[in-house]
């Protein structure tokens, strides 16, 4: 006897083409439509979309690429910022693996909760926060990313978390592939308040 194909009902075609459309979808998406997120799983169980990590699903023939992290996360998260390690990845401007997704907020702001990606969250307040925020549209997810002159200016900020050879690192490769300006990574530098910090090593690249 041959199995049949699965006969959609209207609310299950409208969740695949919706998958389809966005790209990665989350539950909430769907109850934003007035439909039940259990059409997802069960277009998952049928093998028609994919699911990646927690509650994020995707077209079954996506290819997503190496930023799928990010974007995840920016779905989770889309009042954050990638920043610190993960930007600098993303510019390329790091010998760093990072394990883990970066990701900046404002104080007290809601820390998404994720098994995968797993985040490190930071708190920026102020032009800190707000000053050299980039969006880039990464599978099909606008995420925000700090720029690079701001992101090695986060370097030297929280150089105690990361390490002072990172952002030195950082500094050399943003000169030598002419991402920012000095001018530009001074703006950023007093705008995160490390502008002294900065001065010495900016003199030396300059």
């Amino acid at each position: 006897m041959l199995l049949s194909e699965p006969v959609d009902t209207l609310p299950t075609a409208q969740v695949l083409t919706l998958v389809r459309e966005k790209g990665i979808v989350r539950p909430r998406d769907v109850a934003a439509l007035g439909l039940s997120p259990t059409h997802l799983q069960r277009l998952y169980e049928q093998g028609r979309i994919q699911r990646s990590g927690r509650g994020v699903y995707l077209p079954v023939d996506a290819q997503p690429d190496e930023y799928l992290s990010l974007s995840e996360t920016a779905l989770r998260s889309p009042n954050g910022v990638i920043c610190l390690i993960s930007a600098l990845e993303f510019h390329g401007l790091t010998t760093q693996l990072p394990h883990e997704v970066w990701l900046a907020l404002p104080p007290r702001a809601y820390h998404p909760r994720s098994e995968w990606p797993p985040l490190r969250v930071v708190s920026m307040t102020g032009a800190a926060f707000t000053e050299g925020i980039e969006e880039h549209l990464l599978n099909g997810v606008t995420v925000r990313i700090y720029s690079p002159a701001k992101t090695v200016a986060d370097c030297f900020r929280f150089r105690n978390k990361i390490g002072l050879d990172v952002a030195l690192e950082a500094l050399k490769d943003i000169r030598r592939k002419r991402l920012a300006t000095l001018d530009e990574l001074w703006r950023f530098g007093k705008a995160c308040r490390v502008s002294s910090v900065m001065k010495p090593y900016l003199e030396a690249v300059a």
